[in-house]
């Protein structure tokens, strides 16, 4: 073990490989939560649009993908809220237009499919000084946003008209989600590879998810697990002599399969004490009782929720039910 972090090229593979770890399940959580785990995939291909165009122009890679696949992000983005496009016809638009134009461009410029390989698959022991500078710069705002704005950006994963209710900048933070999707997907690309960035982004998720109770605990769990996925496969290719990418990937898919074994013990009910509220000498009264009219006479708001209308009173939403209204 102490011979890898003897050797520059390791020193600087494994800070990019932690950085990764790190960054790709953080906003994968919230892709995960919008149900559009493929995101990773289809942003994968237009940052091969942009390992193209920099080996077209002779600019670095790194930098060039970045604003790329972040641009064609945002396009998307935008196109689905105003409805000019379908969550799926946005991300085939990513899948096919992205690659096509990344391998032509690579053609033109004489390398031909051959050299987007690094980038496709991952090559760690490549990852010079700027490189690791760079990640480690986009590392740290992706982390900060995450974070900082995690209760927010959750809301918004779950139920997008309720969070619009609650006065929260919804359009803003989709963005934001696929604004920073875009820049782990590029960051990552040295690391596990563009064509296997997604499952560093969803595998962790998955696993914390098994292992955890919570939404916090899910969050910082999968980013833990995201670390010692990339640590692991990180040392494992360099003894192995495997491709670091792949080998990353098939540790985080070992640590769900372990999951699954132990994530129900983990989280059995016996474990969880149930809270019982004393209310003393005021018996609880169902909340139901209360508002037999609806909210929204007494100065609360409707929005629609599936295939009914939802009041929202107090912060609440409640939906009729029967000769009653019941929170939801």
């Amino acid at each position: 073990m102490i011979e890898i972090f003897s050797l520059p090229f390791m020193q600087r593979a494994m800070i990019a490989a932690v950085l990764s770890g790190l960054i790709a399940p953080a906003i994968g959580t919230f892709i995960v939560q919008k149900r559009m785990s493929l995101l990773g995939d289809g942003l994968g291909h237009v940052a091969i649009m942009g390992v193209g165009l920099a080996m077209l122009t002779g600019w670095a890679p790194l930098p060039v993908a970045v604003v790329v696949c972040v641009t064609g992000a945002v396009i998307v983005e935008l196109l689905r809220q105003n409805g000019k496009a379908s969550g799926d016809l946005g991300l085939a638009i990513l899948f096919y237009g992205g690659l096509a134009s990344g391998v032509l461009m690579a053609g033109m410029a004489g390398q031909g499919a051959g050299g987007l390989s690094s980038y496709l698959f991952g090559s760690l022991t490549s990852v010079s000084q700027a490189d690791v500078w760079v990640i480690v710069a986009l590392a740290v705002v992706i982390l900060v946003c995450t974070v900082g704005l995690a209760p927010r950006l959750f809301s918004v994963s779950v139920d997008e008209d309720y969070s619009e209710v609650l006065g929260i900048r919804v359009r803003w933070l989709n963005l934001l989600v696929v604004v920073l999707a875009a820049v782990t997907v590029t960051l990552s690309m040295r690391t596990v590879g563009l064509l296997l960035v997604s499952a560093l982004m969803v595998i962790p998720v998955a696993t914390a998810q098994q292992a955890f109770v919570g939404f916090f605990s899910s969050f910082f769990g999968a980013m833990g697990i995201g670390v010692l996925a990339a640590l692991g496969g990180t040392v494992g290719s360099f003894y192995l002599d495997t491709a670091t990418g792949a080998t990353i990937v098939v540790t985080a898919i070992a640590l769900l399969g372990l999951s699954w074994l132990v994530g129900k013990r983990l989280r059995r009910e016996e474990r969880f004490i149930p809270f019982i509220a004393d209310h003393g000498d005021h018996p609880h009264e169902p909340a139901e009782r209360e508002y037999t009219r609806a909210p929204a006479a007494v100065g609360g708001r409707e929005i629609q929720h599936g295939d009914h209308i939802d009041y929202v009173h107090d912060g609440h939403r409640h939906a009729w039910h029967g000769d009653h209204y019941d929170e939801h």
